[in-house]
């Protein structure tokens, strides 16, 4: 365990298991999430009490919980869902907490922070944005031979939407950033990208201009994941190469310094590392999916991909030096 500072980006099950893996490796993390979600418990608490939706908030802050019996029994509380024929069915305990907590107390961060404390997380979670976004995208559809384009708006729809993904767009179009965040990528040594919905979860950050500025301008050296698998309707019939373009197209003149990806999930290793070099960057093809073959990473896996590389322990082509730097 080192003290390398790392600030995480992107939100639900894929920065949940970003951050899984990187409470193995570090103690100084900082997950920044979305806070465009509109679907189930947290669309619902949102459009009743105009709050930040709180479900991706509370999957990272869960992640982040401590390994004792106090941590983990805490955990299963804040991830238990009500299941009812009622109001209350299919809300999260955690959601409400943080709801409750926001009424409770004059700050954002601070509710969040006291979760922390309950959780005894290792790390803190911030939203991007005090004030709840929304996405919205242009696709194009192909329909008996005919492209189609239409605007969908609401990251529950842009997420499941068929076609392709030609741009987004939040709303507000300029939101301000959360201010502790930015203070995060400004201090940090490593901020990482990914994996999870590329175009909900993992590309908004670049939409706040404040983050936008703040990781471009930081010291730190920059890593993305790739996903196991293209995401239906997101990134459908996406290469590894399409994703890491995708990015580089909403972060102009970011370079990532690292790219890792699995080995089952690259068929364009060659294009990979021609646009990860173009930026500076090199990939590092690991096995980090599930042992069960799921298109999920193993955190173990993961991590030991995070610490060779928060290390500097690769070669040109992302492999493995031999003996100490």
């Amino acid at each position: 365990m080192n003290n390398t500072k790392v600030v995480a980006l992107g939100g639900g099950h894929g920065l949940a298991v970003t951050l899984a893996a990187l409470r193995q490796v570090t103690s100084q993390i900082t997950a920044i999430v979305t806070v465009a979600d509109d679907g189930g418990s947290s669309g619902r608490l949102r459009q009743e009490f105009g709050v930040l939706p709180p479900g991706d908030l509370r999957m990272a802050l869960t992640a982040l919980a401590g390994d004792n019996e106090w941590g983990q029994t805490w955990r299963a509380t804040l991830q238990h869902r009500f299941s009812s024929d009622g109001d209350m069915d299919g809300h999260a305990v955690g959601n409400l907490l943080i709801v409750a907590l926001w009424q409770m107390l004059d700050g954002t961060t601070e509710a969040l922070e006291l979760i922390g404390q309950l959780l005894g997380a290792r790390g803190r979670v911030l939203p991007m944005s005090n004030v709840p976004l929304s996405v919205e995208a242009d696709i194009t559809r192909v329909l008996d031979g005919r492209e189609w384009h239409t605007t969908v708006h609401g990251q529950r729809m842009v997420a499941v939407a068929d076609g392709r993904v030609d741009a987004i767009r939040l709303h507000p179009s300029a939101p301000q950033a959360c201010p502790e965040a930015v203070a995060a990528l400004e201090q940090a040594d490593w901020i990482v990208f990914g994996p999870g919905s590329w175009y909900t979860s993992v590309i908004p950050h670049l939409l706040v201009p404040e983050l936008a500025a703040a990781i471009a301008h930081s010291p730190a050296r920059r890593l993305v994941t790739l996903n196991l698998v293209p995401q239906r309707g997101e990134t459908q019939g996406y290469t590894a190469a399409d994703h890491l373009a995708a990015l580089h197209s909403y972060a102009p003149g970011i370079g990532f310094d690292v790219v890792i990806v699995d080995p089952e999930a690259v068929s364009d290793l060659g294009a990979l590392e021609a646009l990860a070099a173009e930026r500076g960057g090199k990939v590092l093809v690991r096995a980090v999916r599930a042992a069960d073959g799921s298109p999920a990473h193993d955190p173990l896996a993961l991590a030991g991909a995070y610490r060779d590389s928060f290390c500097d322990r690769l070669d040109g082509r992302g492999g493995e030096r031999d003996g100490p730097q």
